[in-house]
C-alpha cells in the first residue's frame, strides 16, 4: 500500500538527515559529558561531605534522577509534537538541553557555596532530562516520516547515530582534557571545559534544525486539522499494551547501553584504586571507549538496512542474543586485561548494542498511528528509558558493594536483555505499514500485514 502524503525531495531528505545527526549528536554529547563527569570528579566536588562510601552512589544517582523526568519531557513534547509540530519541539529541546549543560559548566562547587552546589547540580541535571525525554521523538519522527518507501529502517539510523557519535566525541574531548589538564588542574577546572563547549555545538545544531521543514505526515494532519485534542490520553487509552512492550524493549537496551554511555565501565576503570576504581590511565580509558563508541555506530548504521530487508524483529532478535554474548565477558576482560580488556570488552558489547538500538527508532514509528505518533514514541522511550537506563549505574555500582563480585552486574544485565528479547517476540512488526492519516482512518491500521518493500 502507497503512502498518501507527498514525499519529500532528495535535498530536503538530505538535510533532515544532518538535522537528526547532528542535533541527536549534539544532545547527547551534553548528557554524556556529564555521566562521564559524574562517574570522574563530581562525587568529591559536589557530594563530598556525604562520606567516601555515599559520594560515589550519591554522584550515580544525578545521573538516575534525570531519567525520572524524561516521562515528563516526553509527555510535554509528545503533547506539543502531536498538535504544532514535531520540528518546533525539536529546537526548544536542543536548545533547553545547551542550557542545563553550560550552567553546570559554570556552576560553582561545594567548597564554594556550600549545599547550593548540589541543589543547583540536581536542578540542571531536571532541565537535561526534560530535554533528553522530548528529544528523542521529533528526532525520530522527522527521520522515519520524510523517508522514501522501503528506506525507513535506513532512515531511522540516524538519530540512533546520535547516541554512539555524541560518546565518541565526549569521549575524545575528556581525553583531550585530560591531557591539557592532567592530575587536579582536570579536577580543578578541566572537567569543565567540556560543558562550556557545548555552547559551539548549540548554535550550530541551531542553525540546522531551524531550517529543516516540517514532517509531511505531521503537515497532512495539521492541513486537514485532524490534530487529537489530549494525544496523551489517547496514547495510554488505546495503546496501552503497544507502549509497555515499546518501552522493554527499549529498556534491554539501555540497562546494557548505560555501563558504557553512563560512564559507568569507564568510571570504574580510571578511578584511583583507594576511591574504588582499578586505576588505569584515564586517558587511555576514554579512547578505548571512544573505539567501542565506533563499533557501536557501525552496527548501528548496518541494523537499518537490514531491517528493511528482513523485517524489524528478526534483526532486534538476532541482537538481544548478540548482546547477551558480549554482556558475559565485559567486566572479566575490564577487571583483568586492562586498557586492552576495556578496549576489548567495551567494543564486543557494542556490536550488540548497535543492533538492538539501530531498528528501535523506525520500529517505534510504525508501531504507533500518526494521529498520536509523538506522544506514543516519546512516552514508551522516556519509560523505557526509567525502567532500564535510569539507575543501571547506581545500581551495579550498589551490586558490586553489596556482593563484592561484578558477575551480580552481569546477571542483573542479562536479565534486562532477556526483557528485550520477551518485547521483541511480542511486539508486532509493522514494516513498511503506511505512516498517513488518511490510512489510520481507514480502519486498515490494525489489520496490517508486513512486507519487506512498499509499493
Amino acid at each position: 500500500m502507497t503512502q498518501h502524503v507527498p514525499l519529500s525531495s532528495p535535498r530536503e531528505r538530505r538535510k533532515v538527515v544532518a538535522a537528526s545527526v547532528i542535533g541527536t549528536t549534539i544532545e547527547w554529547y551534553d548528557f554524556f559529558i556529564y555521566a562521564f563527569a559524574a562517574n570522574l570528579v563530581l562525587a568529591k566536588l559536589f557530594f563530598e561531605p556525604a562520606g567516601e562510601s555515599m559520594m560515589q552512589i550519591l554522584s550515580l544517582l544525578t545521573i538516575g534522577l534525570s531519567f525520572l523526568f524524561r516521562p515528563l519531557g516526553a509527555f510535554l513534547a509528545g503533547h506539543f509534537g502531536d498538535k504544532l509540530g514535531r520540528q518546533p519541539m525539536l529546537v526548544i529541546t536542543l536548545l533547553l538541553m545547551g542550557i542545563a549543560t553550560v550552567g553546570i559548566g559554570l556552576l560553582p562547587t561545594y567548597g564554594a557555596i556550600g549545599a547550593s552546589a548540589p541543589v543547583i547540580l540536581i536542578l540542571l541535571r531536571i532541565l537535561q532530562g526534560l530535554s533528553a525525554g522530548g528529544e528523542w521523538g521529533g528526532a525520530v519522527l522527522m527521520s522515519v516520516e520524510h523517508a522514501p518507501g522501503g528506506k525507513r529502517g535506513l532512515y531511522g539510523i540516524f538519530p540512533q547515530l546520535g547516541v554512539p557519535f555524541g560518546m565518541l566525541l565526549a569521549s575524545a574531548i575528556l581525553a583531550l582534557m585530560r591531557v591539557v589538564a592532567p592530575g587536579e588542574a582536570f579536577e580543578e577546572w578541566g572537567w569543565r571545559a567540556p560543558f562550556l563547549f557545548s555552547v559551539v555545538l548549540i548554535v550550530v545544531g541551531f542553525v540546522i534544525r531551524k531550517t529543516v521543514d516540517e514532517s509531511p505526515v505531521f503537515s497532512e494532519i495539521k492541513e486537514t486539522r485532524q490534530q487529537e485534542s489530549a494525544p496523551i490520553v489517547q496514547v495510554f487509552k488505546l495503546h496501552l499494551p503497544l507502549v509497555v512492550l515499546s518501552a522493554l524493549l527499549f529498556a534491554g537496551n539501555n540497562a546494557v547501553g548505560y555501563m558504557l554511555t553512563g560512564g559507568y565501565v569507564q568510571g570504574l576503570a580510571s578511578r584511583p584504586e583507594a576511591d574504588g576504581g582499578l586505576g588505569y590511565d584515564p586517558v587511555q580509558v576514554q579512547l578505548a571507549v571512544l573505539t567501542a563508541a565506533v563499533v557501536w555506530a557501525v552496527f548501528t548504521f548496518l541494523s537499518g538496512p537490514l531491517s528493511d530487508r528482513y523485517g524489524r524483529k528478526p534483526i532486534m532478535n538476532i541482537g538481544w542474543i548478540v548482546q547477551a554474548l558480549g554482556v558475559i565477558p565485559l567486566f572479566q576482560f575490564v577487571v583483568n586485561g586492562g586498557v586492552s580488556g576495556v578496549l576489548l570488552g567495551s567494543s564486543l558489547l557494542a556490536v550488540g548494542l548497535g543492533l538492538t538500538y539501530g531498528p528501535a527508532a523506525v520500529w517505534f514509528a510504525e508501531t504507533f498511528p500518526a494521529s498520536v505518533r509523538y506522544s506514543g514514541i516519546s512516552i514508551s522511550y522516556a519509560l523505557g528509558g526509567v525502567i532500564g537506563g535510569a539507575f543501571a549505574p547506581t545500581i551495579a555500582q550498589i551490586l558490586l558493594q553489596s556482593f563484592g563480585t561484578t558477575w551480580a552486574i552481569v546477571v542483573y544485565l542479562l536479565i534486562m536483555t532477556a526483557f528485550g528479547l520477551l518485547a521483541s517476540v511480542l511486539l508486532r512488526d509493522r514494516s513498511n505499514i503506511p505512516l498517513d492519516l488518511d490510512f489510520e482512518r481507514s480502519g486498515q491500521w490494525k489489520s496490517w500485514t508486513p512486507s519487506r518493500v512498499e509499493a
